[in-house]
């Protein structure tokens, strides 16, 4: 873990397991390592990325939790939910450019949170994937689709019973208002 943390505070890219599949996380703080994320993505620059924190005390750092918002962390969180909120003035201007709100999650995941707690602040949490294609499976895929790869040992990802990686599910919520953009793991009623 050690390493981990030296290689986010130097700027790198870190691929792992998370709760729902394998994940890629850079600093949110470091312009510069969001815009390599990007590329290696090949992604959109509109595309915008979640962020993973340790807890309701980080995340509330970067995104305004209401009642409703607080209410579903505390009886989801940590899991598979990405919660959109309306972000804070501490959340830098190149994360999601030109959107009011952040994505935030907290994994039920030992290493992810450790690694969150860690590194002491939040980190992106996106697919593993060329942005629009399948999310890699095993540390192989990862070396086919990326090149370069440092191996730190088995990456394992979480399926769903079929061959398919788990998603998190993506709610917004703005004050009381409610709104599922994606049902994934966790199963709500709104």
């Amino acid at each position: 873990m050690e390493k981990i943390v030296e290689a986010l505070k130097a700027g790198k890219i870190i691929v792992h397991n998370t709760d729902t599949c394998l994940g890629m996380a850079v600093d949110i703080l470091n312009e510069e390592v969001i815009t390599l994320l990007y590329k290696v993505k090949r992604m959109s620059k509109d595309k915008p990325v979640s962020i993973s924190c340790s807890d309701i005390e980080m995340a509330s750092r970067y995104g305004l939790f209401s009642e409703k918002a607080l209410e579903l962390a505390e009886k989801c969180l940590p899991g598979a939910l990405t919660l959109i909120v309306p972000r804070t003035k501490n959340l830098p201007e190149w994360i999601n450019p030109g959107l009011d709100s952040i994505g935030i999650r907290i994994p039920n995941d030992e290493f992810s949170l450790k690694m969150v707690c860690d590194f002491g602040n939040p980190v992106t949490t996106t697919s593993c994937n060329v942005s629009g294609e399948q999310v890699c499976l095993s540390d192989s895929q990862v070396r086919g689709v990326f090149g370069k790869y440092v191996d730190s040992g088995e990456l394992i990802v979480a399926f769903d019973g079929d061959t398919h990686p788990k998603i998190s599910t993506i709610i917004k919520v703005v004050g009381d208002s409610i709104e599922i953009i994606r049902q994934g793991e966790v199963r709500l009623d709104v």
